[in-house]
């Protein structure tokens, strides 16, 4: 049984809340920027942003759920004059961090790959960094944790920058995002980073069910609204 397979069996039960689309996060509550959009302008201040999206589902992109809201937060962000680099953390030459100090935490890292030439330039030059992920066992993606370990070579330079989470599920739990928004949210805290929103896309286990919910329109709106 593969791995849509399984899913599919396991998930019977939770299809009757499905075939309604996806329903809000339970995360979205007082205090928290879950599923939130800002003030229109707010965040940039009125000025273009530079932007870096990381995707890191390793799915086609016409069936990702995760890059889709992706694609809509760049729609947004786009319409709005901002300029946005898209990076592909599943298909591109990485490699993880092997704690080697090379860097000295300052760069150049050991692995001239995608992360070292393409990604890190626009990082470094970026206002703000959108990580998205699917949910996988209740964490982001290994792709999407390795460029967050990568993140070593440059760790002061890219500290104080402003950041976003787009993350999908299949489960629809209330706690389901509660350990990746805790990660998420630590690392903003260390980072000193300025957390801009969190949409956090519960029962959303196929493209169809989340092109129809809510989060594609908060994803859209968060761009927009910069």
């Amino acid at each position: 049984m593969n791995r849509r397979e399984f899913l599919k069996v396991t998930g019977m039960g939770a299809m009757t809340l499905f075939l309604a689309g996806c329903g809000l996060s339970g995360l979205g509550g007082e205090g928290t920027k879950a599923n939130a959009v800002p003030e229109k302008g707010s965040v940039s201040g009125g000025k273009n942003m530079k932007i870096v999206v990381i995707n890191s589902s390793p799915h086609p992109k016409n069936e990702s759920t995760s890059i889709y809201l992706a694609d809509r937060f760049t729609a947004g962000a786009q319409s709005a004059g901002h300029e946005v680099f898209t990076f592909d953390a599943a298909n591109e030459d990485t490699h993880p961090c092997r704690g080697c100090d090379k860097c000295g935490m300052d760069g150049p890292c050991i692995f001239s790959d995608a992360i070292e030439t393409s990604l890190m330039p626009k990082m470094l030059e970026a206002d703000l960094i959108v990580l998205v992920t699917p949910l996988y066992y209740f964490g982001m993606s290994a792709q999407l944790k390795t460029i967050v370990d990568r993140f070593y070579s440059r760790t002061g330079r890219l500290h104080g920058k402003k950041s976003i989470m787009l993350a999908t599920a299949y489960n629809s739990a209330d706690w389901t995002m509660e350990a990746l928004a805790n990660h998420y949210e630590t690392l903003v805290r260390y980072m000193e980073w300025h957390d801009v929103g969190q949409v956090l896309a519960t029962g959303c286990g196929a493209r169809s069910l989340v092109e129809k919910s809510e989060f594609a329109d908060i994803a859209y709106k968060i761009g927009a609204s910069l």
